[in-house]
């Protein structure tokens, strides 16, 4: 997996594909490569799936249940805790940072 201004190089089960993505997202991007990765070699070492598009199928549809599953009622889900608390952080960190001064 290699950066290219014309995109970024990455290889989902012995295929390479060149994908276009901002290098601030590309570390982001890489670990999608390697979950999804993962998620389809588990499928195929299941061995109850041939073929590698339906293997990819199957580790579209899993992947999408666990985003599915992961909403909360009430209509927020966890992302958004976790970008609540990421601001929580930085907030602490802040006033920690402020109080490292008093000594």
């Amino acid at each position: 997996m290699s950066a290219d201004p014309r995109g970024l190089q990455i290889n989902i089960m012995g295929r390479e594909f060149r994908v276009a993505c901002p290098e601030d997202e590309q570390e982001g991007l890489l670990e999608a490569v390697d979950y999804l990765n993962k998620k389809m070699q588990d499928i195929r070492s299941g061995g109850k799936v041939v073929g590698l598009e339906r293997i990819a199928i199957m580790a579209a549809l899993n992947i999408a249940h666990e985003f599915l599953s992961t909403k909360v009622g009430g209509g927020f889900d966890i992302a958004d805790i976790k970008r609540r608390m990421a601001g929580m952080e930085t907030v602490l960190d802040q006033a920690m940072s402020d109080q490292n001064e008093l000594f």
